[in-house]
C-alpha cells in the first residue's frame, strides 16, 4: 500500500507539541487536585472543573499524538480543543489559554490550512482499487417492480390511506 508523506510544516510542529505540553499539564492538574480535595466536601461543587480539565488533557495527548506520528494520521485542525483551551481561563490555566490562542493562530496560516487539507484528501490505494474492479452489478430482472402508488412516494401513500379510512 502507497502511502503519500508530505512534509510536516514547523508550526503543525508547534502546535503538536504545544497541545502535548498543554494536555500533560491538564492531566497533572486536573489528578493533583482532584485527589488533594478528596476528603472535602467542597469537592462536590468544584469535581466537575477537575474532570473537565482531565478529560480535555486527555484529548490533548491523543491529538497531539496523532499530529506527531509518523507517518501522519488524517486529522482535522482540532477548533473546539482550542476553544476549550482558551475556557480554561475560567479556572486560572493561563498556560493552556495561550497555548489555545496560539494554535488557533497557526490553524489559520496558509500553509498549515494547505498540510491539513493534503492530509485529508481521501488517496485511492491499490486495494480500494482491486475491491472497485472485482464489484459485481445488480441485475435489475432480480429487483420488484413498482407500483404507481409506491412511485407517488410514501408521504402521498400514507395520505390517501388517511382519507380513505375517514370516508
Amino acid at each position: 500500500m502507497n502511502q503519500t508523506t508530505y512534509a510536516r510544516p514547523g508550526t503543525v510542529t508547534a502546535i503538536a507539541a504545544m497541545t502535548l505540553l498543554s494536555g500533560i499539564l491538564n492531566v497533572f492538574w486536573g489528578a493533583t487536585a482532584g485527589i488533594s480535595m478528596a476528603g472535602s466536601i467542597f469537592l462536590l461543587c468544584v469535581v466537575p472543573v477537575f474532570v473537565a480539565q482531565f478529560a480535555l488533557g486527555v484529548y490533548e495527548i491523543v491529538y497531539a499524538s496523532k499530529l506527531l506520528s509518523t507517518p501522519p494520521q488524517p486529522v482535522q485542525a482540532a477548533t473546539t480543543i482550542v476553544v476549550l483551551e482558551i475556557g480554561t481561563i475560567l479556572v486560572l490555566n493561563v498556560f493552556s489559554m495561550v497555548v489555545g490562542i496560539l494554535s488557533l493562530v497557526f490553524y489559520n496560516d496558509p500553509q498549515t490550512k494547505t498540510y491539513f487539507a493534503l492530509l485529508n484528501t481521501s488517496q485511492p490505494t491499490e486495494a480500494a482499487a482491486a475491491n472497485a474492479a472485482q464489484a459485481t452489478e445488480v441485475d435489475p430482472s432480480v429487483l420488484p417492480e413498482t407500483s404507481a402508488s409506491s412511485e407517488a412516494g410514501p408521504s402521498k401513500a400514507r395520505r390517501r390511506t388517511k382519507t380513505e379510512k375517514a370516508a
